[in-house]
């Protein structure tokens, strides 16, 4: 019975919040009012196969990538900055919202945002729609990530000022131009963190005739990933893997210089994105750029040198982001003050 009375005064103080969603492909960040950043864990999920239950999510799934039976499904909902699988991104809010204590979110009556690349088709816009409809949300918006990470880095987009963004997330890299509270020029493509790694697979087994998995192909990227042309004492680390031609288990030694050449086409391609946008920006806006430089978020921000690799091939001052991997859903907070309007300057 008196569990009963427990629920029915937990259902009474259950009450609408405003919920941030930065919901990338590598990692699921979520900010809710009053609380503020409540999960920051893996866009990873783990089913039985069977009962389609939930077996385990965040960073617990990611343990168990590459290393599952047949009886555990691993899903990662979003591909390339998009919902790929509706049903278990659902899931994933749902139990991110759950691990808060102290706190009874009744979702209805929230008001959700959700960050999305810059281009994204409307085909899948709707489908991030579609997922607020699912979660049960009356009240849904959806805001470009260059937009909110250039507000969580601490540019004053709603001036008149420009500023230049570029987030560098695990499954799409965006570029954008904002003044004036909005986007004025933006560019979005898909070479971003998972691109990277593929890359560093598809090196270790062309070069050295090793098969590694994408979480070892990830942490060579985070432990000695290098864009810097001039590497005086080059770190190591080692690659497990299983040898192509005997199938047999097999570990090498891997150095920074050989990573940064495989890193630096990708880079050469995201450079030439931002020449691109910069061309197509309006001559005030440009001239504003020149003095307040270029910010960088994302993941892909804290690869050693991108912003010295960058100012190189581009003659402009590259700035890392205060919080590279928190940008985007801090600035939800802000955004989601004045529902993204351009009129509406919200105050911290």
């Amino acid at each position: 019975m008196a569990l009963t009375i427990g629920k029915q005064e937990k259902a009474k103080t259950a009450a609408g919040k405003n919920i941030g969603i930065d919901l990338g492909t590598a990692n699921i960040l979520v900010y809710v009012e009053g609380e503020g950043i409540i999960t920051n864990e893996p866009s990873v999920i783990a089913f039985d196969y069977e009962t389609n239950e939930v077996i385990a999510t965040g960073q617990m799934a990611a343990n168990m990538i590459g290393k599952g039976h047949h009886g555990i499904k691993i899903v990662s909902p979003l591909n390339q900055g998009v919902i790929s699988d509706i049903d278990a991104t659902k899931k994933l809010i749902e139990i991110s919202l759950q691990k808060v204590e102290n706190i009874n979110i009744d979702i209805s009556l929230s008001t959700l945002l959700l960050c999305c690349p810059s281009e994204v088709t409307q085909l899948e816009r709707d489908a991030f729609m579609a997922l607020g409809t699912k979660l049960g949300v009356k009240d849904i918006f959806i805001e470009q990530e260059v937009k909110a990470g250039a507000i969580g880095s601490g540019l004053d987009i709603f001036s008149s000022n420009g500023s230049m963004m570029i987030d560098i997330g695990g499954g799409s890299t965006d570029i954008g131009v904002l003044s004036l509270g909005d986007i004025v020029v933006s560019e979005s493509n898909r070479i971003a963190g998972n691109y990277f790694d593929n890359e560093i697979m598809n090196h270790m087994q062309y070069v050295h005739g090793l098969l590694i998995g994408k979480k070892t192909a990830e942490r060579i990227k985070m432990e000695i990933g290098s864009l810097r042309e001039k590497i005086e004492n080059p770190r190591q680390t080692y690659a497990n893997g299983r040898d192509v031609v005997s199938g047999l288990p097999r570990k090498i030694m891997v150095n920074e210089n050989e990573i940064r050449n495989v890193l630096a086409t990708p880079f050469e391609s995201i450079a030439t994105m931002v020449l691109k946008v910069l061309q197509n920006t309006p001559a005030e806006l440009s001239a504003d750029i020149i003095v307040n430089g270029i910010y960088i978020s994302g993941g892909g921000a804290l690869i050693d040198g991108v912003d010295e690799f960058l100012h190189k091939r581009i003659g402009m001052d590259f700035y890392i982001s205060r919080r590279p991997l928190t940008a985007v859903v801090d600035g939800t907070k802000l955004l989601l003050k004045n529902r993204g309007s351009y009129f509406v300057k919200p105050t911290d």
